[in-house]
C-alpha cells in the first residue's frame, strides 16, 4: 500500500480484485473509505493501521465499487454517502452536485460533482485546495476519469461524458486524481496510437512503465498530466481529430462531441 500525505490527513491505497484501487482517507485514528468493492482488504488495512471506519463514500452503483458495503456495515455502523440518481440499497445519504459532505470523524469536507457518462448518476468527490495553496486538491472520480483514459459509456451518452470530463479538466492542474483502476499502461498504449507525436505522452509512458515494473501504482495522477496526455481530455486537438478522420472516418468539420464519441468507440474496440 502507498501513502499520500496531506497535513494531518493521509490516503491509503488499497488494491483489490485484479486492478481496483480502494481509497482510505484517515487521520491516524478515524477513516473513510471510497468505493469499497471488497470488504476484506479494507478490514485488513483498518486493522493493520489501527483505524476505525467512520464513513463510506460511493461514486456509482457498480458491484466492484459497492460490493463490500454490506460486510463493512456488519463491523461498523456508519453512514453511506452516494449518488442520488442511482439505486444503492445501503445508501443513507443521497448526494448531487452542489452538496458538501462533512465526513464524520475527520476534519474533511468534500464537494460533490455530478459526472454522468459511465453510469447515469455517477458522482465525484473533491477536496478543495487549502487556502494557503500548500497542498493540492484531491479528486475521487471513480470510473469517470482514468489515468490516461475514461470509463466506458454503460449508461450515459457521449455528450454527458464529454461534459463531465470538461468539468474535471477545469480543475487546477495540480489536483491529485484518485481514480479507481490501474488501467494506465493500456490507456497510454491507445493514447500513443491516437496521438503519436505527443512528447508529453511519450515521457509519461516511460515514467508509468517504470512504476509498474517496480510494482508501484500509477495513481494518483494530476489534472495537468491528464490534460497533457489523456486523449479523452484532448479530443479537440487537431492531431487527434486527424487520427479520427483517417482511422475512424470521422467527417471533416464534425462537432467536438462527434469526435469524442468516435474516440470512445475506437477505444472500446482497440
Amino acid at each position: 500500500m502507498t501513502t499520500h500525505s496531506k497535513r494531518t490527513l493521509r490516503i491509503l491505497t488499497v488494491p483489490a480484485f485484479d486492478d481496483n484501487y480502494l481509497w482510505l482517507i484517515h487521520d491516524g485514528v478515524h477513516a473513510a473509505v471510497v468505493d469499497p468493492g471488497d470488504a476484506q482488504p479494507i478490514l485488513a488495512a483498518l486493522k493493520t493501521a489501527g483505524l476505525a471506519l467512520t464513513a463510506i463514500l460511493l461514486t456509482h452503483h457498480h458491484a466492484d465499487h459497492i460490493g463490500g458495503v454490506p460486510e463493512l456495515l456488519q463491523h461498523y455502523a456508519v453512514p453511506v454517502f452516494g449518488p442520488s440518481n442511482e439505486a444503492i440499497a445501503a445508501m443513507t445519504h443521497k448526494l448531487a452536485e452542489g452538496d458538501t459532505v462533512d465526513v464524520p470523524g475527520l476534519d474533511l469536507q468534500l464537494s460533490v460533482l455530478d459526472v454522468p457518462g459511465h453510469t447515469s448518476g455517477h458522482v465525484a468527490y473533491l477536496r478543495l485546495k487549502e487556502e494557503d495553496g500548500a497542498e493540492p486538491a484531491w479528486l475521487f472520480c471513480g470510473d469517470t476519469l482514468f489515468a490516461g483514459g475514461c470509463g466506458r459509456l454503460f449508461e450515459g451518452t457521449p455528450a454527458q461524458m464529454a461534459n463531465s470530463l470538461d468539468k474535471l479538466s477545469a480543475l487546477p492542474d495540480d489536483t491529485l486524481v484518485f481514480c479507481a483502476h490501474e488501467y494506465t499502461l493500456a490507456n497510454l498504449r491507445f493514447a500513443s496510437f491516437v496521438e503519436p507525436g505527443n512528447q508529453a505522452l511519450k515521457a509519461r509512458v516511460a515514467i508509468e512503465s517504470a512504476k509498474r515494473a517496480q510494482g508501484e501504482p500509477t495513481v494518483p495522477s494530476t489534472i495537468g498530466l491528464e490534460k497533457a496526455s489523456n486523449p479523452f481530455l484532448r479530443y479537440r486537438q487537431p492531431a487527434i481529430i486527424d487520427s479520427l478522420v483517417a482511422a475512424r472516418k470521422l467527417a471533416v468539420g464534425a462537432p467536438p462531441v462527434a469526435a469524442f464519441a468516435a474516440l470512445r468507440q475506437w477505444k472500446d474496440h482497440f
